[in-house]
């Protein structure tokens, strides 16, 4: 047996304690025996995620020749290492303190890829070194540059420690002149690349402000592959990319600076995140933290997030090739995470077209999110959400909405970069066809919420044609600039809710079905705690027995039947 450098160096006491948790040297513990506490209040059937284990092998990738010095390149010494274990049968390969520059590192079945205490790994800026490959980018089937860290068609991998793992992502994203201080926007344009023709983004080549050029939304439609390799650069790759693996453990490092998404399970099973740091600058474009799309067993934990797109967001495919693929996100745990910075803290969507269901989040803390929990799609998309069940969120200073339920998303960031809020107008749509490409949001469950926002206290809008069904919220304490808003949406039931709103009343409902609201609370700026309109509108239920005067703080629109709201 190979023992790794780190049990020479610690103490005898280290090494006792750290036998006794992991029950031997090199092996991980069962599942089993490790945070029981994450399966429990689960409101559905949730199995129990397999982790992968290894054998008790080891080397380190100092042994082929790698030198951490920032500058050598180390890819081959990567390639080998991982080589080398595998055809051991597996086990851990080490990566010691040192900056280790390399190339894409392509994992193999049955490596845990482990960084001790000072590692760094940063990944290399020439473009080169990372060939196209068929992938899946924000659903849809294309090609894409390789990953950082490639993991396809793998089972049983890791990777563990305290190291850091930096995508380098600075070198390949476009930046809106808006982002940056006059001063860091000098030197990036001092640095190289090109800017666009009205001089206001700046891109690390032709070829990615070629790619950028198209009505596009970052996937090119181009045919064939001659196409996408004259804007391979615009092709950023999401920096770990899981594509349909069996039991995958990110356990302990920091993962930071990727060039699009940050970490991306895809089609996988039996998936555990935990204790990871999660870092992109604010202003990185596509800067998401976590995308789980079309996963099933996963847990999440413990990890802290800081982005600049969505934090923490659940996926299953984009129109068409969505359900064409057909494989859910389900069967999922997110607890204990800290978000700090993002376009989302929790978010489903936009991309859902293979649906997404059985998710528990609890206990989770957002500061300064742009949007909290968040709720999107569009006409086009299909696929259903239901079976979500949220708890235990506290959330502060939130730009828009702490809650956002918005099936016309259009692509925008829930903040514009001149400040304003991208939320749709609250006017009605016309109602269209019912097809395959309707998307439904459906059974959502959400209690003990404690937030402050600066736009709507909450935003609940659904289709004309397809209704935001059955979503309740209990047990709530919600700030806002404006109240609650609902829209298009049928089976709303609200109980012991408290609302400040600075503007207009506390809850605004237009086109709203069978909606409860019982034991409310509100402060607002004028008497108006209900606002209740829209000619659809039908069969509204207040109970409020602390308020006997409550029929004063109701406005009902013209529009709507008086028998279809009852105030008891």
């Amino acid at each position: 047996m190979r023992i790794p450098v780190f049990f020479v160096k610690g103490s005898l006491a280290a090494l006792i304690v750290l036998v006794n948790s992991l029950g031997c040297v090199g092996e991980e513990k069962s599942p089993e025996t490790k945070d029981k506490s994450v399966y429990s209040g689960v409101e559905f059937e949730m199995p129990v995620v397999q982790e992968p284990s290894f054998a008790d092998y080891s080397v380190s990738i100092t042994d082929f020749g790698a030198v951490g010095d920032a500058l050598t390149p180390n890819g081959n010494a990567f390639a080998q290492a991982i080589q080398q274990v595998s055809e051991n049968g597996g086990g851990r390969v080490i990566v010691p303190r040192g900056i280790w520059l390399t190339g894409p590192i392509q994992m193999k079945s049955n490596i845990n890829l482990h960084l001790e205490d000072g590692a760094v790994i940063r990944f290399s800026s020439d473009f080169d070194e990372y060939p196209l490959i068929k992938t899946s980018f924000e659903g849809l089937d294309t090609y894409r540059c390789m990953s950082p860290i490639h993991a396809h068609n793998l089972e049983n991998i890791a990777i563990t420690g305290n190291g850091v793992i930096d995508g380098n992502g600075d070198a390949w994203r476009p930046v809106k002149k808006s982002k940056m201080t006059a001063s860091q926007w000098k030197n990036l344009v001092q640095s190289g690349g090109v800017l666009s023709d009205d001089g206001k983004i700046w891109y690390p080549s032709e070829k990615s402000k070629a790619g950028d050029s198209r009505d596009n939304f970052n996937v090119p439609d181009f045919n064939n592959r001659e196409a996408f390799e004259q804007v391979k650069d615009f092709l950023r790759p999401v920096m770990v990319s899981i594509k349909e693996c069996k039991k995958v453990l990110l356990d302990g490092p920091t993962f930071q600076n990727s060039p699009a998404w940050n970490i991306h399970p895809l089609m996988s099973e039996d998936v555990t995140i935990r204790n990871l740091t999660i870092r992109n600058p604010w202003y990185s474009q596509n800067g998401d933290g976590l995308d789980l799309e079309s996963c099933k067993n996963v847990v999440i934990y413990n990890n802290t997030f800081d982005v600049g797109d969505d934090a923490i967001c659940f996926k299953s495919g984009k129109n068409e090739d969505g359900r064409r693929r057909g494989m859910p996100t389900e069967n999922v745990i997110v607890k204990k995470n800290i978000v700090y910075h993002g376009h989302g803290g929790f978010v489903v969507g936009s991309e859902m077209s293979g649906d997404v269901r059985n998710v528990h989040v609890s206990d989770c803390t957002f500061m300064g999110t742009d949007v909290g929990l968040r709720f999107k799609s569009t006409r086009g998309r299909g696929g259903v959400v239901e079976n979500i069940f949220i708890s235990n969120i506290d959330m502060i200073d939130i730009p828009t909405e702490p809650i956002r339920f918005n099936l016309f998303y259009g692509g925008n960031a829930p903040v514009m970069d001149d400040g304003g809020n991208s939320a749709p107008a609250e006017e009605r749509a016309e109602a269209a066809p019912v097809t395959e490409e309707t998307p439904a949001f459906r059974n959502i469950f959400m209690k003990n919420i404690r937030a402050n926002g600066f736009g709507n206290a909450a935003f609940f809008m659904g289709l004309p044609e397809m209704n935001l069904q059955n979503v309740h919220l209990e047990n709530a304490v919600l700030r806002g600039t404006n109240g609650v808003s609902i829209i298009d949406a049928d089976g709303i039931k609200m109980r012991n809710v408290k609302v400040t709103a600075d503007e207009g009343p506390a809850f605004m409902i237009y086109n709203g079905k069978n909606i409860e609201a019982e034991e409310m609370e509100f402060k607002v700026s004028g008497n108006t705690a209900f606002g209740i309109f829209g000619e659809l509108t039908d069969n509204i239920n207040i109970q409020q027995n602390s308020l006997p005067d409550v029929k004063k703080m109701v406005k009902v629109g013209v529009e709507v039947e008086a028998d279809e709201v009852k105030i008891n």
